[in-house]
């Protein structure tokens, strides 16, 4: 008898209503599902923008889900408690693929970023395919928009890097913009989940970026904040970009800053308007100083410098009881 795999289980959809406030917590990973084998994937929109009461939580579950689960969840949003919560049962497709697809180009400084191979590139830009795929960070967002102007116009004013990390890289478009602006740096880009990274590969080989350890190369590993002797050993860093969330930005600001040197630059973005002051005043507390700041609607992205300390050892290498671990915190 032939073996036959087992069909895939159909993917489901719970749709609930939430606000700013309750989509921002969602981050990291949902202790009440962690002792489910398929955890739900949950994703946050605004349902009309400019409105912090309506945003959308779409909870997407391999399977259909239990009561039990869809209880689960709407004690995620406690504003949804007295609504039914729409579930739907979603066609045999990659359903990440399908959210992104159809997405217009971006452009950001001189970065035009397309997501549909059949659109045109656009004359007298860098252009990035970008296209839709199991991993997120296609330039839509504001942040990663605002991360590609921000390190665009560091390049306009004259600034120069020769060591880049970028830390939870996506799909590693900034990784492939930094790549561009400084041609001749020695890159390295992370993500905690391994899909980010296999997608970020298969991108740079569609965007023509070298892959590889040696200067205009880029090396790619799947690492939990800083926690890998890859990053560790090729610090110290002169530019170093973090695209993720506020939370972990905040937890994981000593072991960032331990991997950059004496005047090197961090740009990170992630963070919401009012979440900025907390982040900035965790690098302060690390030798970092604001040098610019550029808001796109909620979202800023803020670039810092590392002030150089008289008797202060430039760091090699991060402390190794403090692993710089993030764990459930991924890319934007």
């Amino acid at each position: 008898m032939n073996d036959v795999a087992a069909p895939a289980a159909q993917s489901w959809k719970v749709t609930l209503p939430c606000t700013r406030a309750e989509a921002e917590a969602l981050d990291g990973d949902i202790a009440a599902f962690a002792l489910m084998e398929h955890p739900p994937v949950l994703m946050t929109s605004e349902a009309e923008p400019d409105d912090e009461n309506k945003w959308q939580l779409d909870a997407y579950f391999e399977g259909k889900p239990s009561p039990a689960a869809i209880k689960l969840l709407k004690t995620l949003v406690p504003s949804a408690s007295g609504i039914k919560p729409q579930v739907e049962a979603l066609p045999d497709e990659d359903w990440v693929t399908m959210s992104q697809q159809g997405l217009e180009p971006v452009t950001a400084g001189r970065f035009h970023v397309r997501n549909v191979a059949s659109d045109p590139e656009q004359p007298g830009h860098v252009n990035f395919l970008i296209e839709a795929s199991r991993a997120f960070g296609t330039g839509q967002h504001e942040t990663t928009a605002g991360c590609l102007a921000m390190i665009d116009r560091m390049r306009s004013v004259g600034m120069r890097f020769r060591n880049v990390a970028d830390i939870g890289t996506g799909t590693g478009l900034l990784a492939f913009a930094a790549m561009t602006l400084w041609p001749r740096a020695h890159a390295i880009a992370s993500d905690i989940d391994p899909v980010a990274v296999d997608i970020s590969r298969e991108n740079a080989v569609a965007n023509g970026i070298a892959l590889g350890g040696g200067a205009g190369q880029l090396a790619l590993c799947t690492a939990a904040g800083v926690d890998h002797p890859a990053l560790v050993g090729r610090a110290p860093y002169d530019l170093l970009i973090a695209n993720i969330l506020a939370g972990p930005l905040i937890e994981l600001a000593p072991s960032l800053c331990a991997l950059v040197e004496d005047g090197g630059t961090i740009v990170l973005a992630g963070l919401l308007n009012e979440q900025a002051d907390a982040v900035i005043a965790a690098y302060r507390a690390q030798g970092m100083r604001l040098a610019e700041r550029s808001d796109r609607g909620h979202w800023p992205t803020l670039r810092l410098r590392k002030r150089p300390q008289i008797g202060w050892k430039r760091p090699r290498r991060i402390n190794a009881a403090a692993r710089g671990e993030a764990p459930g915190f991924g890319s934007i």
